[in-house]
């Protein structure tokens, strides 16, 4: 099994920690607004790509800046981390609130980006299948509606957490709260998804509690050449749950 290797990388001052593995055309992942349950499902992707993996500041292994208030401070924040690597053009995949993050990313820098996979994005506001606040659920609440079958999770949920996880998940809510607080949504960005102009697959597990899969149809209306896949059986953690899904992106991002 192909194991990732760490780098440390010091962006604007901020210490970011990326994992990487593979060989092949560069395919970045951007992940969610938590980390507690890795990235196993990713190791298939080496076999056909070199994988890149960055926590966000504010996440995992990376630093912090509380000066990171807003979405496009992460954007530019990934614009130095490429030219640090030596990236021109990549395949971008972004899941949940790193969805978000890669479809603004896409907008703003799409001769960046190759093809683009938005997994469960964040980001829109859907009045008929509408975003869960995670901000106001109760902790114990999340991990339960994070997959369709929990059993995919239990082994990342240590029976007794300690000092140690609890305060890791506490600072990545922290960091979720710092950018959503206002609201969960980005009121703009319907105005400029038709910029996406890169070849676009959705994502998403049916029984998604988080970002409902319902939302595909939104964002397939506003980016018009998006393909959709999804996963029966799936919650939000789709990638952790259906093997299928993670090999429908390797076949669309080939």
């Amino acid at each position: 099994m192909v194991d990732f290797e760490r780098k440390t990388h010091t962006v604007n001052g901020v210490r970011t920690v990326v994992l990487t593995a593979g060989k092949g055309e560069p395919l970045v992942f951007w992940h969610g607004a938590g980390t507690f349950t890795g990235f196993d499902f990713a190791r298939p992707w080496a076999e056909k790509f070199r994988v890149i993996i960055p926590f966000h500041p504010g996440f995992g292994e990376s630093g912090d800046d509380p000066a990171m208030t807003d979405l496009h401070d992460y954007v530019m924040h990934y614009l130095d981390l490429l030219d640090a690597l030596g990236l021109v053009k990549v395949r971008l995949v972004g899941f949940s609130l790193g969805g978000y993050l890669a479809a603004k990313f896409a907008i703003e820098h799409g001769h960046r980006v190759a093809k683009l996979a938005l997994v469960g994005p964040a980001g829109l506001r859907d009045q008929d299948y509408p975003t869960a606040d995670v901000l106001a659920l109760p902790p114990e609440q999340l991990p339960t509606m994070l997959a369709s079958n929990f059993e995919v999770i239990r082994p990342h949920l240590p029976a007794k957490p300690d000092l140690d996880f609890i305060g890791d998940r506490y600072r990545e809510m922290t960091t979720v709260a710092r950018l959503l607080w206002e609201r969960p949504w980005d009121a703009k960005l319907p105005r400029y998804l038709h910029r996406i102009k890169m070849p676009t697959l959705l994502v998403w597990g049916e029984d998604d509690q988080l970002t409902p899969a319902g939302q595909s149809k939104l964002w397939r209306r506003l980016i018009h050449q998006a393909e959709i896949s999804i996963f029966k059986g799936a919650g939000h953690l789709v990638l952790d749950e259906k093997p299928e899904a993670v090999r429908t992106i390797a076949e669309f991002l080939a």
